[in-house]
């Protein structure tokens, strides 16, 4: 069995491989440090990338309960079912092993009702309330309790931005172009990836008093290196970010109540499925590996999740850490000085011939191909999976 890829979407998933990949960065957790933090927690957007490993890193380095909500394909008639699917599925039997609770709600994360279920847990089998939520939604569509369906646009501001890509399905590069966005577009992309869908979370936990002293709520965000603000920053992605962080200072301010806090997180540029959307970024992203690695910086989704928690959120001493505007920063290790220069030496080589081996393409591919349980050791691809046999077993996250 071989993953299928059309453009830089993954078609299909290989759970075996997506076990390995659950028990590997629970055995990293496990391995690099308790983390004296929360025992309640509600992540959002569970199922891969930061909020799976964010889950991983409480559970399993701080012995946290947990609650999962996210959007998945069961297996069945049409397919062998999603990636995040199985992830939900093998972090609760891991964490059941643990003695620990791991809900799983696999429903809408912008629905009213699926806030209302959550609380209801919260109250009745979860002990009821949680100290920490984590909000990681990546999604292109938002539906809103309204029924207004918006839509977001990969875009900029101003003229046509263009540069170097890569198609993962033929593995070439291509040149790729973001055309500008309308003003309807910016705002639609914001009401999808901005702040607003967190701040009705917190709005509808607060009200219904599932949230403890202390509370504190994270949500992930990328900044970048100006090399990048085009298609970034400056473009309807970065009006989302802008919106995320604003959300942040008001949420801090209106928790000061229970003497909670609300933080932007930014990121490290990493392989997740909603970063291999972006045009433009992947490229970026394997000269970013190839530096980081040479100069033994580079961190995974899990090591830059246990770093939040352990140094950031919930340092075994003093406050919080944040710069000046009161984010997060995990990007620092991105963003040093001698780290974006070696990335723009490489960035001036690169050629639609030589990308593969001037960039840290096969790194990249690598994690790609880990997203949906492929590329692992000791499993076997060579035979085909029995979707019965699956159905039968996964059938229920």
């Amino acid at each position: 069995m071989e993953l299928i890829i059309q453009g830089n979407v993954a078609k299909n998933c290989h759970p075996e491989g997506l076990r390995q990949g659950i028990d590997k960065q629970i055995n990293y957790v496990e391995s690099h440090g308790e983390i004296y933090g929360p025992r309640k927690v509600l992540v959002i957007g569970a199922s891969s990338g930061y909020g799976l490993a964010s889950r991983i890193a409480v559970a399993f380095g701080g012995g946290a309960d947990t609650i999962g909500v996210s959007f998945e394909k069961s297996p069945g008639e049409k397919g062998i079912g999603s990636a995040g699917w199985y992830n939900n599925i093998f972090f609760r039997r891991r964490a059941h092993e643990k003695g620990l609770i791991a809900k799983n709600f696999i429903a809408d994360a912008f629905s009213d009702t699926t806030r209302n279920d959550v609380i209801a847990y919260i109250k009745q089998e979860f002990g009821g309330s949680i100290d920490l939520l984590v909000y990681s939604v990546a999604s292109g569509v938002r539906i809103c309790p309204d029924g207004t369906r918006y839509t977001s646009t990969l875009g900029v501001r101003g003229q046509a931005f263009s540069g170097p890509g890569f198609d993962l399905e033929t593995r070439k590069m291509v040149n790729q172009t973001l055309a500008p966005v309308t003003e309807q577009q910016l705002a639609d992309t914001v009401k999808v990836m901005g702040g607003e869908d967190w701040q009705r979370w917190i709005d509808m936990l607060s009200a219904a008093g599932v949230l403890a002293e202390g509370f504190k709520t994270v949500a992930y965000s990328y900044t970048g290196p100006k090399s990048t603000w085009p298609l970034y920053k400056e473009g309807a992605l970065g009006a989302a970010k802008a919106h995320l962080h604003a959300t942040a200072d008001q949420l801090d301010a209106q928790l000061q109540r229970i003497n909670g806090h609300a933080y932007a997180v930014v990121c490290k540029a990493l392989v997740t499925k909603a970063s291999a959307f972006i045009p433009m970024f992947p490229l970026y992203i394997t000269l970013l590996y190839k530096v980081m690695k040479q100069k033994r910086l580079h961190e995974t989704c899990i090591e830059q999740m246990h770093r939040l928690m352990l140094n950031h959120l919930y340092p075994p001493m003093g406050n919080v850490v944040t710069d000046e505007e009161r984010r997060i920063r995990l990007d620092d290790f991105e963003l040093r000085p001698d780290v974006q220069q070696a990335v723009e030496l490489l960035r001036k080589r690169v050629t639609t011939e030589n990308f593969k081996t001037v960039g840290d393409f096969a790194g990249y591919l690598a994690e790609f191909y880990a997203l949906n349980g492929f590329s692992m050791p000791d499993v076997d691809y060579s035979s085909e999976l029995d979707l019965r046999q699956l159905v039968k077993e996964y059938s229920h996250a």
